[in-house]
């Protein structure tokens, strides 16, 4: 006989794992399957290549998963400020935590200290169970619950599966849903650094016409960068010694940290936007990566897959039946598609819009960022936005 729960989730990532404790905590039996581990941790540990800015909202999510206290335990880097600024003109645009009445923007977490804070957090849920090592390999749709195979040959049923597996989601490929696809044609490259200037608690993003580059401030001076570019440049710094490389970082940042002291491991990983089409079919939901994937630039990815979670386990909480049927299931895509694809589109946007270098854009975005900065409810409205407040 299969082992009965509420809901299966593949995926015990950031948004699968956040889901499941959500779950978990109004009393829903869950199964969360995950093939690997996460990381093992230590303080003395070098940051990882993988962080997210952690939103106000995402903050909050984590809060009410019970794996905040984890993540903090661990670490985790508030920022009090953001500085974006135009590589081809004047244009620059502050956000200040201070000015909101707030103590920050929000924090810069590594990937696997979240992954380890839920982890806590499931196993301290009785009506959660976690397999791991373990990955669906096959499902079949009942007219009253879904019967999901492990690889290790484990049968599980529910009222829903979610799949939270990912932008490769296995999930979604056997449902049969279609993607919308569009590969940017560049990569981001990622690492650790050292700046001869503290980076004052403060993000910096400066928009180039190959793309953004991103300092995100880190525990004991580091700084985690994102920097988008074309991918055989990207490929080509990869690849570039290490004094060179830090010649180029420093530059490219037009040195306003001074000059970059350290480096550490780089890495390089394609951009493509993606969205599925649809985000449920019957028994089945979508969420995070494997619904949406965006342009990193403004670091929204990893919290609007944190808002899908938290939506989802609202519509199930409130559900009156079925949690599994159409019905409940597009109360969530309702909810959560015009934000997913409203903020890709923004993201694509201001992708185009800063790679123009035609003159009369150069100067309409730098006039614009300006302005903008100068109308402080505008500017302040917007951060409010972004943060979830």
């Amino acid at each position: 006989m299969p082992t009965q729960y509420d809901v299966i989730i593949a995926g015990g990532g950031m948004v699968g794992s956040t889901l499941a404790c959500l779950l978990g905590n109004v009393g829903l039996r869950v199964a969360v399957l995950e093939a690997h581990q996460p990381q093992a941790f230590s303080p003395s540990d070098p940051y990882d290549l993988r962080v997210s800015a952690i939103s106000r909202a995402s903050q909050r999510a984590l809060v009410n998963a019970g794996a905040w206290v984890g993540v903090a335990a661990r670490r985790a880097t508030p920022y009090e400020a953001m500085f974006v600024w135009d590589a081809t003109g004047d244009g620059e645009i502050r956000f200040d935590a201070a000015d909101l009445g707030e103590p920050d923007l929000g924090h810069i977490v590594e990937n696997r200290v979240i992954q380890l804070a839920l982890l806590d957090a499931i196993n301290a849920q009785a009506n959660v169970d976690l397999y791991c090592p373990d990955k669906l390999a096959t499902f079949s749709v009942n007219p009253d619950a879904i019967e999901v195979t492990l690889q290790s040959g484990t049968v599980l049923q529910a009222k829903l599966l979610v799949g939270a597996d990912g932008a490769q989601s296995e999930v979604r490929q056997l449902a049969g849903i279609g993607l919308e696809t569009n590969d940017y044609g560049q990569k981001g490259l990622v690492c650790v650094v050292q700046t001869e200037f503290p980076h004052q608690e403060t993000a910096w993003q400066r928009f180039m016409p190959n793309g953004p580059l991103a300092f995100l401030p880190l525990g004991g001076g580091s700084c985690s960068i994102v920097w988008t570019l074309p991918a055989d440049r990207a490929d080509a710094l990869v690849m570039l010694d290490e004094a060179s490389f830090c010649r180029e970082l420093a530059q490219a940042l037009d040195y306003r940290l001074g000059e970059i002291t350290a480096v550490g491991e780089r890495a390089a990983f394609s951009l493509r936007g993606r969205h599925a089409e649809p985000y449920i079919l019957e028994r089945i939901a979508l969420v995070g990566d494997a619904a949406h994937t965006i342009h990193p630039l403004a670091g929204q990815g990893v919290n609007l897959g944190i808002k899908d979670a938290v939506e989802l386990a609202a519509q199930i909480h409130q559900a009156h039946g079925d949690i599994g049927s159409l019905r409940v299931l597009r109360a969530y895509e309702r909810a959560r598609r015009g934000d997913n694809v409203l903020t890709q589109k923004a993201m694509e946007g201001f992708r185009l819009l800063f790679g123009n270098t035609l003159t009369p854009w150069k100067i309409l975005r730098n006039s614009g960022l300006n302005l903008v900065n100068r109308m402080g409810f505008l500017k302040y409205e917007m951060a409010k936005r972004a943060m979830g407040i």
